[in-house]
């Protein structure tokens, strides 16, 4: 790949490599055969997921080779922020589509020479209920929720809280001020499943940064 960074964009009406789940499954076989560590990342707009993306690469990026996919209606604005933190990036610009879907990802990643990296971040399309159906072939679903986002998000998206693999609770720094109970979240988690990792971090300061990437292997 000649340029570090690219634009896709994406007419998701036309049908490019059949069901989302058989595109999911090659998308895992070619991640598998280079492998790769891919982690899917989503969460409403405003929780943080690119400060998250962006705290995470510079604890890794002089151990591992990265690729951030950046999902988005229009804009570079995510790709560019991860971008000047020296990792290479793809964006998906997906025009009217709430979500990414494996197709998208495999056409985004077409002329991509994956034997370059060790590490894929894929942020979704800042969503919180759309992407959840969507596999796309990644090793781990992280589900980004803040503080800012008041008490009740847990509850209100059972079936995207029990299709992910990992929580991230973010802007922990921010609870104190905004009087949030943080582990009234944690606990709402565990009502949905006992057996969810859980992670709380600040993507700002980088507080729990290190045990999340720990959990991940990286």
């Amino acid at each position: 790949m000649t340029d570090p960074h690219k634009t896709v964009n994406i007419n998701i009406r036309q049908d490019l490599f059949g069901a989302n789940e058989d595109a999911a499954s090659l998308n895992a076989d070619l991640f598998k055969k280079h492998g790769i560590t891919v982690i899917d990342i989503m969460g409403s707009v405003g929780t943080g997921k690119t400060q998250l993306i962006e705290a995470m690469c510079d604890r890794l990026h002089e151990r591992h080779r990265i690729l951030m996919v950046a999902g988005d209606l229009a804009t570079n604005i995510d790709a560019d922020r991860v971008g000047s933190h020296g990792v290479d990036t793809v964006q998906i610009n997906t025009g009217t589509a709430c979500h990414l879907d494996a197709r998208m990802v495999r056409v985004a990643l077409t002329d991509i020479d994956l034997s370059k990296y060790d590490v894929v971040f894929i942020e979704n399309v800042g969503n919180l209920i759309c992407p959840a159906g969507y596999s796309l072939g990644a090793d781990k679903k992280i589900v980004v929720v803040s503080v800012t986002e008041g008490p009740y998000m847990i509850r209100k998206h059972p079936l995207t809280i029990k299709r992910a693999d990992m929580i991230v609770i973010n802007k922990i720094d921010l609870a104190e001020i905004l009087e949030f109970d943080v582990d009234a979240l944690v606990k709402d988690v565990r009502e949905v499943d006992a057996n969810l990792s859980v992670h709380k971090v600040s993507s700002k300061t980088g507080v729990g940064i290190p045990e999340l990437l720990d959990s991940l292997g990286l």
